[in-house]
């Protein structure tokens, strides 16, 4: 797609009017404060303002919501970093590295790092927006059942082989969360399966009930048998700024993992958790020092920070050039913008490109205010670490059922909510790793649909595996991830027999 400058100045000009920028800060901090709460998440919180936007202007709203998701992004990663509790799927890996550095006394950093690695990963999806929207939305177009078969299995070998030491605990993880995945109607028979003849069942489980029950009561339920000490640990928030050494090891990790969630953010489907969690193995695995990951490492926090930012834009594409959503907030906004009379296709950009170019210019600029916005309620936030968990705790478990009932307003997902806060425990205690269980039931459905839609137009396995030059790279990176552990594993004992 050539870059139409006389186009691009117009969207500037537009972006830059003080009732868009006034939408921009509105969308980014309702945004952001709404990624903090569990359960709600972007979807839910573009589709509770969607009748603000009616009688707007077109752009105006698409700028509005466009501000509500990315400055959920954000927002997500408050209460992972803070409370081990994801505000959605893609700030998971956020919990991994960020909460420890709260648990060190470092929580005024990681938030930092948090937001600058947010506005790093969102500026390179906006210039690759720019650069590649066109081309891209057509490569997309090449991913049949069959790639995104592959591409779920690359990702979910990908965060087994994350569990290095622990590699079996981490695919007895995987298998549970497939498992769980295929509770609820089948879609291609119409069989109830694993329901128990619980009505409430045939819809399966949320995936969003499963991570709010094994983080946030989880967490809750694990604490409480260590509560002294929990508080003492929480007594310290540490310094918000982050040194040269900081940005030395984060640099890198950041530039790297931008391009990766924007790319994955630009398949219809995949979105911000494969994103995230892709780009948090992927820098383990090249470290010089992969031990540190899940301990605090300050890098293991920056990738998918930036990662998952990053997704948010790239998932705008396949929406604006070919009107198909590329995760379930782009889906709400698409209903939203054919009300508005507008409808986004391959003749957007011809049609409507101020409405394009708008929208690019209002998400770099809506950057810039989210990460200030961000860092300047650091000293707010860590402020929730100094309260007492006999306070801290009861208020998670508050939140925890408010985001699980508005999820479907049905009273079992609080059954369901208590079981999987009781499996957290439980994985904890075993030492068995949480993010390959939620990865697959994130994925699960979607994983199964696509392969059965493969066997049938390959006729078997094997031709699926080779279907296209896209299949083959991810059977190769599949091998890759699952052989790189045992290879490490064997180079250091060498060095080690050696030494």
């Amino acid at each position: 797609m050539g870059v139409d400058f006389q186009s691009f100045m117009e969207g500037m000009t537009t972006a830059l009017q003080p009732m868009n920028l006034l939408w921009v800060l509105i969308g980014g901090f309702l945004g952001t404060v709404v990624g903090m709460l569990p359960g709600l998440g972007p979807a839910t919180a573009v589709a509770v303002l969607i009748p603000i936007t009616f009688g707007m202007d077109p752009t105006s709203a698409l700028v509005l919501m466009a501000a509500i998701y990315y400055g959920a992004m954000y927002g997500g990663s408050r209460s992972s970093i803070l409370i081990n509790t994801p505000g959605d799927g893609s700030a998971i890996a956020a919990t991994f590295d960020g909460y420890p550095m709260s648990q060190k006394g470092e929580a005024g950093k990681a938030l930092t790092i948090s937001a600058i690695a947010s506005l790093i990963g969102g500026t390179i999806a906006i210039i690759g927006f720019i650069l590649l929207a066109k081309p891209l939305a057509s490569f997309a177009l090449n991913f049949g059942p069959a790639e995104y078969f592959l591409l779920f299995v690359f990702t979910l070998s990908a965060i087994v082989s994350l569990s290095r030491g622990n590699m079996v605990k981490g695919f007895i993880s995987m298998s549970i969360g497939l498992l769980l995945s295929t509770i609820g109607i089948d879609l291609q028979t119409g069989v109830h399966r694993f329901t128990f003849d619980v009505p409430q069942l045939s819809e399966g489980i949320d995936f969003l009930v499963v991570i709010i029950g094994i983080y946030a009561v989880g967490e809750v339920l694990y604490n409480l048998i260590n509560i002294d000490q929990i508080k003492k640990q929480k007594s310290k928030v540490g310094k918000k700024g982050i040194s040269k050494e900081d940005w030395n090891q984060t640099k890198w990790p950041m530039l790297r993992q931008g391009p990766v969630g924007f790319l994955i953010g630009v398949l219809p489907g995949a979105g911000g958790s494969i994103a995230s969690m892709l780009s948090y193995t992927t820098e383990q695995q090249i470290s010089k020092h992969p031990g540190k990951f899940g301990k605090g490492a300050i890098e293991g926090l920056a990738a998918p920070e930036s990662s998952n930012n990053a997704a948010s834009v790239g998932s705008f594409i396949p929406l604006l050039t070919m009107g198909i959503p590329g995760s379930g907030t782009t889906a709400v906004i698409l209903g939203a913008l054919i009300m508005l009379g507008l409808q986004p296709g391959p003749l957007l950009f011809e049609n409507n490109p101020e409405t394009v170019w708008t929208l690019v210019n209002s998400m770099f600029i809506g950057n810039l205010f989210l990460v200030l916005i961000n860092i300047l309620l650091i000293g707010v936030l860590v402020k929730i670490l100094d309260t007492p968990p006999k306070i801290l705790y009861p208020l998670i478990l508050v939140l925890a059922f408010i985001g699980t009932y508005t999820l479907s307003y049905s009273i079992i997902d609080f059954y369901i909510l208590v079981i999987f806060g009781v499996i957290g425990v439980l994985m904890k205690l075993l030492k068995f790793p949480i993010a390959p269980l939620i990865l697959a039931v994130i994925v699960g459905s979607d994983m199964e649909q696509n392969f059965r839609k493969s066997i049938v137009s390959f006729d078997n396995v094997f031709n699926v595996l080779v279907a296209s030059p896209i299949t083959i790279t991810l059977v190769i990176m599949t091998i890759l991830s699952i052989c790189y552990p045992f290879l490490i594993g064997w180079i250091q004992k060498r060095k080690n027999k050696n030494a």
